[in-house]
């Protein structure tokens, strides 16, 4: 996937005076006609309503810098500090639609980053469980989900590529940093019948998000969607 970044600088602007829910709509219909662009890819015309309703609900300017809030809705990736990012918009929403989101379902999410795509899943799902192993946006994340009342999102700082086993089975995995390989200890833990969305491939290569399916019988299932470009995977492993 290659986008072309235009960067114009015309002063700072005051977050205070932007118009956020007008923007976020906005970035919700760019969405709809980025799915209609992609559709020979993803095998769909149009994502889930709920989780489009997600994404016009979860306000992104919460969880970016203040130097980039004027850029929030803006349907690309954005600097968060530490060397990360927040995931486009477009990728955030077609992962969260490929996980087929339950509300009494219990998920993990491995790579907390600002804790944006924790937020949408937390307004679909009951349970969710996210880890991110750099310990200062882990922090800033959970300070953010307690000052925004997400009360449904469990998060620690840790190193995701083993997963949360005492909190396993979990009825979807979603993982938003690039793995070589997809990590055995996720697919132990995925429930027999759940669904987990991974992008796979090294740093500097062309990376593939993939859709992982375990069926009752515990055989795995994979599916490429697109090409993709995410931070790596970091850790021990």
């Amino acid at each position: 996937m290659m986008s072309i970044l235009l960067i114009i600088c015309t002063g700072v602007v005051d977050s205070r005076e932007i118009d956020y829910p007008t923007l976020r709509q906005a970035m919700v219909e760019v969405i709809e006609a980025s799915v209609l662009r992609t559709a020979e890819y993803i095998d769909k015309e149009a994502l889930d309503p709920r989780v489009m309703e997600a994404m016009g609900t979860v306000p992104r300017h919460e969880f970016v810098p203040e130097a980039v809030k004027s850029s929030a809705y803006e349907d690309r990736p954005l600097p968060i500090g530490q060397g990360q990012t927040i995931s486009q918009p477009y990728i955030v929403a077609l992962m969260t639609d490929l996980m087929h989101p339950g509300p009494e379902q219990k998920v993990l999410e491995v790579g907390t980053g600002s804790g944006y795509q924790a937020a949408v899943l937390a307004e679909l799902i009951d349970k969710v469980y996210t880890i991110e192993i750099i310990e200062e946006l882990g922090e800033q994340a959970a300070d953010r989900f307690h000052r925004l009342g997400y009360d449904n999102i469990t998060p620690r700082v840790g190193d995701g590529y083993y997963g949360w086993e005492e909190h396993a089975p979990f009825d979807a995995i979603l993982v938003t940093a690039a793995s070589s390989h997809i990590p055995p200890p996720l697919i132990k833990q995925l429930k027999p019948g759940g669904r987990m969305v991974i992008p796979v491939g090294g740093h500097f290569m062309v990376q593939q998000l993939v859709l992982i399916e375990k069926t009752e019988q515990g055989k795995i299932i994979t599916h490429q969607i697109l090409p993709v470009r995410f931070v790596p995977l970091t850790g021990d492993h």
